[in-house]
């Protein structure tokens, strides 16, 4: 990394700044993901290779402008984990995980920087996808008791949500629509949250779901000497029963 950032280096690599790399490093992360959900150890092998990549390029950027570098990363990481993990490391005792989760939220409250979160539902990731920042958000405000007691509960505030969107757009009013689906969208998260469904790992499965029958239809379609793009919604949509019915048997 040294000798890319170096004179005689590479022109891209010395251009770049913590700012120019977030794209590439958000890029390299949801690769490491693909490759976790591949099951194949050796494509998880070369991503988690290009990720590590990243965080030395920013450890090198930070080393030349006098501010971390590589080895004080590591240091920090040590102490916190050790710190956070003190019925391993320590005394304390916890023999669950919800033990141990418990007992590292409260230890997070003793570090440093801490202090700057006023509100329960400070400290949320700005650029966390919104699925996700909805459920952490959720489990947030979970912890202090503002939770549904019960499945029905949720399910019922589903309902509502849904039928205030329907009433939303008999009033034909964008604004209140857009209000009201984002509400729907909210409460179908604490749905998932409250069945212990991981909501962007959920959804991420139906689009793969989608993904793969859509591709049969056009295969089907293509088998029949059909253009899909010719073809009527009537047309597509027996395929679409068709695939769907021979993928559930």
């Amino acid at each position: 990394m040294q000798k890319l950032r170096s004179k005689d280096g590479c022109p891209w690599d010395k251009e770049q700044n913590h700012a120019s790399l977030k794209p590439h490093l958000v890029e390299e992360t949801y690769e490491v993901i693909d490759a976790i959900d591949s099951g194949d150890p050796a494509k998880l092998k070369e991503e988690l290779a290009d990720l590590f990549f990243h965080i030395i390029f920013h450890c090198q950027i930070a080393t030349e402008k006098g501010e971390f570098d590589m080895g004080s990363v590591m240091a920090l990481c040590l102490d916190k984990m050790t710190r956070r993990h003190p019925h391993v490391f320590g005394d304390a005792s916890a023999t669950t995980p919800e033990e141990v989760i418990h007992q590292w939220e409260q230890i997070k409250k003793t570090e440093k920087g801490y202090e700057e979160r006023k509100f329960i539902v400070d400290g949320l990731p700005k650029h966390l996808p919104a699925l996700q920042k909805a459920q952490k958000l959720q489990k947030k405000v979970a912890k202090v008791g503002f939770d549904w007691t019960n499945i029905q509960d949720v399910i019922a505030k589903v309902d509502e949500e849904l039928r205030e969107v329907k009433d939303a757009i008999r009033e034909n009013k964008p604004g209140h629509i857009e209000e009201e689906v984002g509400d729907l969208l909210f409460s179908v998260v604490n749905l998932s949250r409250f069945l212990n469904f991981d909501t962007e790992n959920v959804l991420h499965k139906t689009i793969c779901k989608f993904v793969d029958r859509f591709k049969k239809v056009e295969m089907e379609l293509a088998s029949m000497g059909k253009d899909i793009e010719k073809c009527t919604l009537e047309e597509m949509d027996a395929i679409w029963n068709k695939v769907k019915g021979s993928i559930s048997k």
